[in-house]
């Protein structure tokens, strides 16, 4: 299931064609996933929540992972961001085996490698919209001016820079999710995961949100994996899989 790019062996004297003359180039996926296992030890025995996992994910797709309650499907977002560990298998991510990582690691691959949208948005009550957006790139060591620049230029990117001054509880749902997604990117990811991002929102809502989503996937040629029940959104996706009972299906998101 790999991404391959292909050019013709034959060479040619004109400088404009020059390039037919390399040879091909693999283009390796963003993320791949093999044989993955989660399984749980419970009073009854060993819960298996998913085997035998493998799909990849190309760089620019928009996937959408799709399935019931309780399938696994936040699980294996943790897993595919490093803040969980599989039983067995493995997890590549822009050709890093998460599983060789460390603690600080795995903490500082997140901080720069990954962003993150979850269905609550979890932001610091007691922090405005701007110091909220701020704190992925202090953590990493940047000075106070120059993370909140790029907090600013955030806020503007999902709309709310005249909001920066308020706090959390002074902003709508919608809102709140905007400032958890320019929190997520102020870090410029190579992956964007989001776990039910619009679960949390009424459907009108919803649907800006997810809008504003797209529009920052393609605007800033992401890579992104969103886990939701919303079959509406996940149509809108370039990919969608289904987990179900420990396996995944790759759907056609024109017949779902």
């Amino acid at each position: 299931m790999g991404v391959f790019s292909t050019t013709s062996g034959l060479t040619s004297a004109d400088p404009a064609s020059s390039d037919l003359s390399r040879p091909p180039q693999v283009v390796h996926p963003l993320v791949q996933v093999k044989n993955l296992r989660k399984e749980y030890t419970t009073g009854r025995g060993k819960l298996v929540l998913f085997a035998g996992l493998s799909f990849e994910v190309a760089q620019g797709d928009l996937l959408a992972i799709v399935g019931q309650s309780g399938a696994g499907k936040s699980t294996l977002l943790h897993i595919l961001g490093a803040l969980d560990t599989p039983s067995e298998g493995d997890v590549y991510c822009a050709s890093i085996p998460l599983k060789t990582l460390s603690t600080k690691q795995a903490a500082s691959f997140r901080n720069r490698e990954i962003g993150y949208v979850w269905q609550f948005h979890y932001l610091l009550p007691e922090f405005t919209a701007l110091e909220n957006v701020a704190m992925p790139l202090l953590a990493r060591g940047e000075s106070r001016a120059a993370a909140s620049r790029n907090a600013q230029t955030w806020l503007e990117e999902v709309e709310l820079g005249d909001r920066a001054e308020h706090r959390a509880g002074e902003l709508s749902g919608g809102e709140q999710q905007r400032v958890s997604l320019a929190r997520a990117l102020v870090t410029q990811p190579k992956l964007l995961l989001a776990d039910e991002p619009t679960g949390d929102l009424d459907s009108g809502t919803a649907d800006l949100v997810f809008s504003l989503i797209e529009r920052m996937h393609q605007g800033h040629h992401l890579t992104s994996v969103i886990v939701t029940h919303n079959m509406a959104l996940a149509r809108r996706c370039s990919r969608v899989l289904r987990l179900d009972k420990g396996r995944v299906e790759e759907l056609n998101p024109q017949v779902i």
